[in-house]
């Protein structure tokens, strides 16, 4: 069985010891008189250091498409900055990174910088192991932020207010469908969510089943999840408080997975996992997939040209367009010395920008983090072969995210065990749900 990165992958948080960190990569040697700094009118701002450094990431871009892309990241950095050797610590998956990460900080050599979840961030925080932005840039508010996505801005911070992460592969939710199996049967592109229930039904027939989703389960949830919180929104429910606090019996989630529910006993819903509904659409077995724009990839080597793969915005609710936002940011970690700090900045903004963000995109799939990128011809290209592209990015302004508490994970594994009892064993929506509540503030009162 082939793994593969899910937005939607996080495992339980470990407890830490408060053994300070010793070390985020290697300095050979001190150049503290060769790095410079700036003011920005608030504090000041860390500038590339002019002797060697070895900064190391985290990182779990090492399947596919992402392999090449991070890998370009790189070499372009180290070609503008040759003094700075970046020093990746590829992981085969997330669940393998964070388990790494808490293990690293815990035995005092935690990397430079790692990708991290919300909710890890929140978990390192805490636990005073992570370097705040403000300590980089001068200010919380850097001047390349004020170019990222309003829902990138957003993401970027914990609930503390602070900005403690720096984006880096993000995306949302997109609809993959057979279109040619749609055109036969004579549907169109669904625009609400009432549509797609119509259209799933339809062409749900000789040997079709309209979707195949992964629930997720108690250790983790997938994005058969991330559907029904999108679900629960666009009925005008709100999940979670900014504090936390859950709303998982709220109505609106009630009906969310009540029209989960009808989909299946109708025959136009089945579960599965390991990206069933990206098996069954390759396989013509399924007319949709519910799934991240950066799978796109993933999706069109399963297709394999056997038919026209289409890619359209999620349906909209009663509450309008709702979509999720997904993937992870990035972190500095406490240990690291004041040149390795400048080096890691530089390469942070670096990553970030236009230029590199058209470039990344392009190839991994991922949705650039700032609109400069759409001018680039490197991104105007992809664009105009993938014109998907333009509805989803267009989402990052609104697209919500779960408050980032270290908790949240297992609450998103008590929706999922929700939505398993429904769909396979029939339980009703209201009493799977109130379940779900209850653990959910269970978990937060533990904290």
């Amino acid at each position: 069985m082939r793994k593969r990165i899910t937005a939607a992958a996080g495992l339980a948080a470990l407890a830490l010891t408060a053994t300070a960190c010793a070390g985020g990569g290697t300095s050979t040697p001190k150049s503290s008189s060769g790095t410079s700094a700036k003011s920005t009118g608030s504090g000041t701002e860390l500038a590339v250091p002019t002797g060697p450094v070895t900064i190391t990431f985290e990182e779990a871009m090492t399947i596919g498409t992402l392999k090449p892309a991070m890998d370009k990241l790189v070499s372009d950095f180290q070609a503008k900055y040759p003094n700075i050797t970046v020093k990746l610590q590829g992981d085969p998956d997330y669940g393998t990174m964070y388990t790494k990460e808490k293990a690293e900080v815990q035995a005092g050599n935690a990397p430079t910088i790692g990708q991290a979840y919300e909710s890890w961030a929140s978990y390192f925080q805490s636990a005073g192991k992570l370097v705040p932005i403000s300590d980089l840039a001068g200010t919380d508010t850097p001047a390349e932020m004020s170019t990222f996505y309003k829902g990138i801005q957003t993401d970027m911070k914990l609930p503390d207010g602070k900005t403690w992460m720096w984006p880096f592969n993000k995306s949302v939710l997109v609809l993959f469908e057979n279109s040619d199996m749609l055109a036969k049967d004579g549907q169109t592109d669904p625009k609400t969510w009432d549509d797609y229930a119509n259209v799933m039904k339809a062409v749900s027939k000789d040997g079709v089943t309209g979707s195949t989703i992964d629930p997720g389960s108690a250790t983790g949830a997938a994005y058969g999840t991330q559907w029904f919180e999108i679900l629960s929104e666009a009925n005008g429910a709100k999940l979670y408080d900014a504090d936390g606090t859950p709303h998982l019996s709220d109505p609106g989630a009630v009906k969310a997975l009540q029209y989960m529910q009808d989909l299946k006993n109708a025959n136009a819903l089945a579960t599965g996992k390991n990206y069933p509904g990206e098996t069954a659409l390759g396989a013509q077995k399924g007319a949709f997939d519910i799934s991240s724009a950066a799978g796109y990839g993933f999706e069109n080597k399963t297709v394999a040209g056997k038919f026209k793969l289409g890619i359209t915005a999620l349906p909209s609710g009663p509450a309008g367009a709702v979509n999720e936002l997904t993937g992870t940011n990035i972190v500095m970690f406490t240990g690291a010395s004041a040149d390795q700090k400048a080096a890691a900045w530089a390469f942070l903004k670096f990553i970030d920008s236009p230029a590199e963000q058209a470039g990344w995109s392009a190839t991994s799939g991922y949705l650039p983090v700032t609109s400069q990128a759409l001018s680039d011809p490197v991104m105007q290209s992809f664009v105009a072969k993938n014109p998907y592209v333009t509805a989803a990015v267009s989402e990052l302004d609104t697209a919500f995210t779960l408050p980032g508490f270290d908790w949240i994970f297992k609450c998103q594994g008590y929706e999922a065990t929700a939505i398993q009892e429904v769909l396979e064993n029939g339980k009703q929506p209201s009493d799977a749900l109130n379940t779900a509540q209850s653990a959910c503030t269970a978990a937060k009162a533990q904290g």
